[in-house]
């Protein structure tokens, strides 16, 4: 970001712990993956430390990762487009994927009556992305000899988020819980680049199984806000009443449903499935591309390269 002037700010978050289980078993797990994953600079706080840091938290302690911050998304997005465009790639929108086939040299995509060939496809389809695997891999199209592969089913969590109205931001860093064992990162705090509005979210609610993309509403329930007032006031006890105003939500693509298959985790890492797989030369999937994919964009983007080359 700072190479490429992109506008981010390096505030740092706490991951904060309310109870003693979360102390003593979540943020030592949480540091101990970072550390595992590249992060060396985080470190476990004391209530005090929490304190003088963020008067308004109250917690037993948290997790610090220094050198978390904000990235303006659209910025990233821009650039990482000037430098495929630099390579001869083409951004080619309004394009609509209505069906293709897989064949012994590749894939053919039907885009708006179009048939291409491509040597290489890579579905990051989000939503569709099963949807886009499912119209590729139908069994009367797929060659003989190809390895049986069931496409992977997604599922759908909308996240909604709520933000404080008519008074300044209490926090000068991220604040997040320790993750929600219902599916998400829990209700936390996020700043604008001002540091003076915050946003709450995202929750977790569960969408019907079997609800398509183009059926979901993406409207806050201002009702939802109650479960709201009582999660942000497990670390910010002085959230006054009729603070919180509904903002906006999104949609995370989820590789399991808890009416489906209890038995999984609701952390499912993302999935990246390739010619290993399915047997499809030079067609790479990727599903279950939730939070944080923005943020593992770089990280996802060498595994699809690396998948390719194999």
């Amino acid at each position: 970001c700072e190479s490429r002037n992109i506008p981010h700010k390096r505030c740092g978050k706490l991951i904060v712990a309310t109870h003693a289980t979360q102390l003593e078993n979540d943020l030592p797990l949480l540091r101990d993956r970072a550390i595992k994953n590249g992060v060396t600079d985080v470190e476990i706080l004391s209530k005090k430390d929490v304190l003088t840091m963020e008067p308004a938290v109250e917690c037993l302690g948290a997790l610090w990762s220094p050198s978390t911050g904000l990235v303006d998304s659209h910025s990233l997005m821009v650039s990482l487009l000037a430098d495929a465009e630099s390579h001869g790639a083409t951004l080619a929108l309004h394009s609509n994927v209505l069906g293709g086939h897989a064949t012994k040299d590749g894939v053919t995509l039907q885009v708006d009556g179009i048939d291409l060939q491509c040597d290489i496809v890579v579905n990051s389809a989000g939503l569709w992305a099963d949807a886009v695997a499912r119209g590729l891999h139908q069994s009367d199209s797929t060659p003989e000899g190809l390895p049986a592969w069931q496409v992977p089913r997604q599922f759908f969590a909308k996240g909604n988020y709520f933000k404080l109205e008519g008074t300044k931001s209490p926090f000068s860093h991220l604040v997040y819980p320790a993750p929600d064992p219902a599916g998400g990162l829990g209700v936390h705090a996020t700043m604008d680049f001002t540091g003076q509005s915050v946003k709450f979210g995202p929750d977790v609610q569960w969408l019907d199984a079997d609800i398509t993309p183009d059926e979901i509403d993406l409207t806050v329930d201002p009702r939802r806000g109650e479960a709201f007032y009582h999660a942000i006031r497990k670390y910010w006890p002085d959230l006054v009443d009729d603070a919180l105003v509904p903002d906006y939500s999104g949609v995370r693509p989820k590789l399991y449903h808890p009416k489906i298959d209890d038995t999984k985790s609701a952390m499912t890492d993302f999935l990246i499935q390739g010619p290993n797989d399915h047997g499809v030369p030079g067609l790479i999937h990727l599903f279950g591309m939730e939070s944080p994919g923005l943020t593992s964009s770089m990280a996802i983007a060498d595994e699809v390269v690396r998948t390719i080359a194999k």
